[in-house]
């Protein structure tokens, strides 16, 4: 079976028809993702101007503080504990080990 000619003018003029719909679907697609794009941006700009609500935080700052007053008051009392020492060390007949301490021996 051979193809007429009549045929042909058929086939032709369809191309055309079937060149735009082809077309439409490859902008389509495209246009599709452009628009997906603009949103996430436009919802990652409200975002970024919006303030964001605020978290409970717990004991975190007040358990912080605590800490640090705790490490302060051990300090000081390190500190008194030292000048006690250094009192001792300074009376007549008191002798104090300067190497005490500084040396560890781990075996097991």
């Amino acid at each position: 079976m051979a193809i007429q000619p009549i045929d042909l003018q058929a086939i032709f003029a369809q191309l055309d028809n079937l060149a735009r719909t082809q077309l439409a679907q490859r902008e389509g697609v495209a246009l599709q993702q452009a628009m997906q794009g603009v949103q996430i941006q436009r919802k990652a700009d409200e975002q970024a101007k919006t303030v964001s609500e605020a978290q409970d935080l717990g004991d975190g700052v007040e358990k912080a503080r605590d800490e640090g007053r705790k490490k302060r008051d051990e300090e000081e009392e390190k500190g008194k504990n030292a000048k006690a020492n250094d009192s001792d060390a300074t009376r007549p007949g008191v002798f104090k080990d300067l190497g005490l301490g500084k040396n560890v021996d781990i075996n097991f």
